[in-house]
């Protein structure tokens, strides 16, 4: 008798991702049934509050495309962190692949992320070192203002790391459960908080250079965003100030 297959979980936040994501939802069933790694996946979309039906066409194509899904609800709005938050912290897999809607980077890519694991708890794609793989890129302006943002997350946050917010990043479950369960930051600067807190526990992050093609119908604000992400890399420290630090 064939032993059954470990678990792993797929996180996908959604906000008012409608046009998005029939798409997104059958190339997720392509991959799964692929068994990557041997494990089985359980897929996790989280609709952070959308207003435009994402949540029932998202049950209506994981039906249509045999999909096994969990979605996920908040009621309002709450923010991308908050999404990812919820979904991490329901996932019973290990490990747990965090990737955004648009699938900007192709979750064929997880296998670069995966071969790291095994000593590297925290496995980051990013698009910073290996530029030739950015094979559509933002709008100039974009890249010029990630790159003035991440002199401000190394010195603030988690130095060495070229790129703290590409939207792909596999954890182990338990270090993924115990980081995210920290954590407070609910819109964009989720992930400099969560690279900071694994940064503090000491845990070896591996930053891997992956595929990467911009979606020009981004969901971020080119100045609102860019504004509360820098106040929430602003407090990142005093958040966590008076946390018992980890033997």
């Amino acid at each position: 008798m064939t032993a059954p297959a470990e678990k792993a979980s797929l996180v996908l936040p959604a906000y008012n991702e409608r046009g998005r994501i029939e798409a997104c939802l059958r190339a997720v069933a392509e991959w799964r049934r692929s068994r990557p790694g041997g494990w089985d996946w359980e897929v996790l979309l989280v609709d952070d509050g959308s207003s435009d039906g994402t949540r029932a066409a998202a049950a209506r194509i994981a039906a249509d495309a045999d999909l096994p899904l969990t979605v996920l609800a908040h009621e309002r709005n709450r923010g991308k962190g908050a999404a990812i938050r919820t979904g991490v912290l329901a996932a019973a897999g290990d490990p747990i692949l965090i990737s955004d809607v648009d699938l900007s980077t192709p979750l064929t890519e997880w296998v670069k992320l995966a071969e790291r694991l095994p000593t590297h708890p925290v496995a980051i794609g990013s698009r910073a070192i290996q530029r030739d793989l950015v094979r559509r890129s933002q709008p100039f302006y974009r890249v010029a203002l990630g790159r003035a943002g991440n002199v401000l997350v190394q010195l603030l946050a988690v130095p060495g790391i070229h790129d703290s917010q590409c939207g792909f990043k596999l954890f182990r479950g338990d270090v993924a459960r115990r980081l995210f369960g920290q954590a407070h930051i609910d819109r964009f600067a989720w992930d400099m908080e969560v690279l900071f807190l694994a940064r503090r526990e000491g845990i070896a992050i591996a930053e891997v250079p992956v595929l990467w093609f911009n979606s020009p119908d981004s969901r971020v604000s080119f100045v609102r965003d860019a504004v509360v992400t820098l106040r929430d890399l602003l407090r990142i420290r005093w958040i966590h100030r008076n946390d018992q630090k980890p033997d």
